[in-house]
């Protein structure tokens, strides 16, 4: 493999420097609020799903939104806002506010077998081998990963009553880590690994794909990461077993992102914004309990924006066009075939 240098990007910081990153923390001017407030009146009467971002006009935010995009894609590929007061709203016009305000930085697309673009993360109490099982609707820890999508958003409305902390870290200075520490491994991570189709993936036709964790295509960086697909489809007897060189390579992705110096830790509250850029992230959470009157619910956005980097070719089988800007990723509904 060709030499590669560390990559240097306003996306490649460390730990606590997220703090003094442009977005991060920030809070809704009362301007903003009212305005949201207004939006969310006027389109009361209209499907959410069909609500446009000419129509959830934001006459002031918009213009912090169209900055958001920019430093997903071109900065830190973080942001956290707070103050949305969630208290004051019903769960329906939550996902009004929610997908109106998002509609104004990307495209929602589908997170599910039957096309849902706003998605709840709670737990549901299904069991361990039931297949409607996934990591969100459970409390269980999440190892760091990435969501099939350019950019995740996490709407918190209520909070755990104990855990369910946050950290993220920049896939960049993971990759730059790698590198200057295992470069041997680097190497394999730059090469394909299979993924198992999503159990909720119903109207992908694609069995398996192949796509390395890391990725540098036309200049651009892209990370992906999501290892339990990884060792689902290594556990099938169609393909063959994962290299005892993969797996070290897999675990040391986990090591280095779990580097305290690395990752940065919060605990999301009520009325906490959260957008993350997939391909410049890993994100994971930790177990949580509930109190039984107040569950923990956070509700969950898959964008596809407009200023999106291109991707490298094997790229396409989980996110269909690897174009920059196109609208890819998402989970394929299940197709109805009857007459």
């Amino acid at each position: 493999m060709k030499q590669i240098g560390p990559i240097e990007s306003a996306a490649a910081w460390k730990g606590q420097e997220l703090l003094n990153q442009p977005a991060w923390n920030e809070s809704f001017t009362a301007q903003e609020l009212a305005e949201l407030d207004e939006a969310i009146r006027v389109t009361s009467e209209l499907p959410i799903e069909q609500i446009s971002e000419s129509q959830f006009e934001l006459p002031s935010l918009r213009e912090r939104l169209v900055r958001i995009q920019y430093l997903l894609e071109e900065g830190s590929g973080a942001v956290l806002l707070k103050g949305i007061p969630t208290e004051r709203y019903s769960v329906d016009e939550l996902k009004r506010f929610f997908w109106g305000m998002m509609s104004h930085v990307g495209t929602p697309i589908s997170q599910s077998a039957t096309g849902e673009k706003i998605f709840s993360v709670r737990n549901e109490g299904f069991g361990e081998k039931d297949p409607k099982t996934r990591g969100p609707n459970t409390r269980k820890k999440l190892s760091y990963h990435t969501d099939r999508c350019d950019v995740i958003g996490f709407l918190c409305i209520q909070p755990a009553f104990q855990g369910g902390e946050n950290q993220v870290v920049s896939s960049i200075s993971v990759f730059n880590q790698i590198r200057e520490t295992r470069p041997d491994l680097l190497e394999v991570l730059m090469q394909p690994f299979y993924y198992k189709r999503h159990n909720v993936d119903l109207g992908n036709q694609q069995a398996f794909t192949q796509q390395p964790i890391f990725s540098i295509h036309e200049g651009h960086f892209a990370a992906n990461f999501l290892r339990v697909l990884i060792e689902r489809a290594y556990q099938d007897p169609a393909l063959p077993d994962m290299t005892d060189l993969q797996r070290e390579a897999l675990d040391y992705v986990e090591t280095i992102a779990a580097d305290p110096e690395l990752h940065f830790s919060f605990r999301q509250e009520a009325g906490d914004l959260v957008l993350l850029n997939n391909f410049v992230t890993f994100h994971r959470r930790h177990e949580f309990k509930d109190a039984p009157e107040h569950p923990r619910h956070l509700l969950r956005i898959w964008l596809s924006v407009p200023n999106s980097r291109p991707l490298h070719p094997m790229f396409a089988g989980n996110y269909g066009s690897v174009a920059a800007g196109a609208i890819r990723g998402g989970m394929q509904p299940q197709r109805n075939t009857g007459a």
